[in-house]
C-alpha cells in the first residue's frame, strides 16, 4: 500500500514542502495586443527548488483541471483568458488571477501584465488625396511589447475636418475647395491616446497626356 502511495506521489510530482511562488505569462505569438482570447501559462515554483509548468503553450505537465482559477477581468477556461479590453485599460493592463492549488486553503494572487497600446501613428499610402476618391486612413499602433500592428475601427475612431469617413476610407466631395484635411484618430479604450495628421488635397488635375493609350 505504501509503495502504491509513493508511486502516486511521483506520478503527480507533489513536493512535500509546498509552493513558494506562482507566476503567470501569456503566449506572445497569440497577438494579445489585438485579440481578446489569450492563451496563458503558469509556472509553479516550490520551495525545494522544483519548477512545474502548466499544459498548453508552456508544454508542461501540470493539468489545468487541478487548479481553480478566478480572474478580475473577463473569463478563464482551460488555459485561455478572454478579456474585456476596455476594463483592462481601467486596470492598468494588469489582470489579477486568483489561483487555488490542491491541498492549499489559501489562494495565490497572481498578476498578469498584458501588452497595451502606447502610441498611434498614421502611415499614409499616398502624400495627398483626390476629391471624390476613397483615401484609406492607414493607422498603426505601437505596443508596450515593442510590436507594431495596423489598427482598424474596432480599436480607433476618426474625426475629420471635412468630408466623411466610410469604414476606414476618407472621401471628400468632388467640388470641395478645401486644400488640407485634418484627421484625428483616437483610441476607443483610452481617449487620451490620439494622433492628428494633415492631408493635402490634390489641386492640379491629372495630366492625361502621361497616361498611355492602348
Amino acid at each position: 500500500m505504501r509503495i502504491f502511495f509513493t508511486a502516486l506521489q511521483l506520478l503527480f510530482w507533489i513536493p512535500a514542502l509546498g509552493q513558494t511562488a506562482i507566476s503567470a505569462t501569456y503566449d506572445s505569438t497569440s497577438v494579445a495586443e489585438l485579440y481578446d482570447r489569450i492563451p496563458i501559462g503558469l509556472k509553479l515554483l516550490y520551495d525545494n527548488g522544483q519548477l512545474r509548468k502548466t499544459e498548453g503553450f508552456l508544454q508542461g505537465d501540470y493539468r489545468w483541471n487541478r487548479l481553480k482559477i478566478n480572474t478580475n477581468n473577463g473569463s478563464f477556461q482551460n488555459g485561455t483568458l478572454v478579456i474585456n479590453r476596455k476594463q483592462l485599460a481601467e486596470q492598468q493592463y494588469t489582470v489579477q488571477l486568483s489561483v487555488t492549488v490542491p491541498d492549499k486553503a489559501q489562494s495565490f494572487q497572481v498578476p498578469l501584465k498584458l501588452p497595451y497600446l502606447q502610441s498611434i501613428r498614421f502611415n499614409h499610402y499616398a502624400d495627398s488625396l483626390k476629391r471624390d476618391v476613397h483615401f484609406y486612413l492607414n493607422v498603426e499602433g505601437v505596443f508596450s511589447s515593442g510590436k507594431i500592428y495596423p489598427l482598424d475601427t474596432s480599436v480607433i475612431q476618426f474625426e475629420v475636418s471635412e468630408g466623411k469617413v466610410i469604414g476606414q476610407d476618407l472621401l471628400i466631395d468632388l467640388h470641395s475647395a478645401t486644400r488640407i484635411i485634418t484627421v484625428t484618430a483616437t483610441d476607443k479604450n483610452n481617449p487620451n491616446l490620439k494622433v492628428t495628421t494633415s492631408i493635402p488635397v490634390k489641386q492640379l488635375p491629372d495630366d492625361m497626356s502621361l497616361i498611355k493609350k492602348k
